[in-house]
């Protein structure tokens, strides 16, 4: 058990100064930032595409693979070409895809919050708060009144900075309670052999 929650903690820190990462950022150079994002991804699909096409090309075998291959090469290449050249289609729909991704972690912690009230950890209150700010941040960015693009991609890192903030401070005390209750666990049975 100490050894999943040790590697739980890890993974959601990382996740979590991934998150201020991105988030700075996003609310520093929000234009800039989205648009070297789409024309990476733009990229990526048209390489990638290319390399499915060669493969095709080259491997005429008549099989359903080499078929698929170069359907599967023509999508992702024209794809590709499409984010590259209208980045601005695809920045319509990424603070739905970030607000889908905050509000998921809104709801892992208040799941946490729920953790930690069954632990008797008397500040339980504060994660389901943060839980509940995050599931609001991310569902601000779903439906998205937002006019300009650049407010909505600082929003953007702001609400990732504080959601990465939140998750250090919940999985804080999630270590902390669990530390608590070891150090419990290990005193009544120091008390128990020294009945014995």
């Amino acid at each position: 058990m100490g050894s999943l929650l040790k590697k739980l903690k890890k993974n959601v820190v990382i996740s979590a100064l991934l998150c201020i990462g991105l988030g700075l950022v996003l609310a520093i150079w929000p234009g800039m930032s989205m648009h070297i994002v789409c024309t990476a991804i733009g990229s990526v699909l048209i390489l990638g595409g290319l390399i499915r096409l060669a493969e095709s090309f080259f491997d005429r075998d008549g099989s359903m693979y080499a078929q698929m291959n170069m359907i599967v090469g023509i999508i992702f290449a024209v794809v590709g070409i499409w984010i590259v050249i209208k980045p601005e289609k695809v920045l319509a729909i990424i603070p739905i895809i970030v607000g889908i991704v905050i509000a998921l972690h809104g709801l892992n912690n208040l799941q946490q919050s729920v953790a930690l009230y069954r632990e008797k950890y008397d500040k339980w209150w504060v994660a389901l708060i943060l839980g509940l700010i995050t599931v609001g941040f991310g569902a601000l960015l779903i439906f998205n009144p937002f006019a300009a693009l650049d407010t909505v991609v600082t929003l953007i890192g702001f609400f990732l900075i504080y959601d990465g903030v939140s998750d250090l401070w919940i999985v804080s005390r999630i270590s902390k309670t669990a530390r608590i209750l070891r150090q419990e666990a290990e005193a009544v049975d120091v008390d128990a052999e020294e009945i014995d």
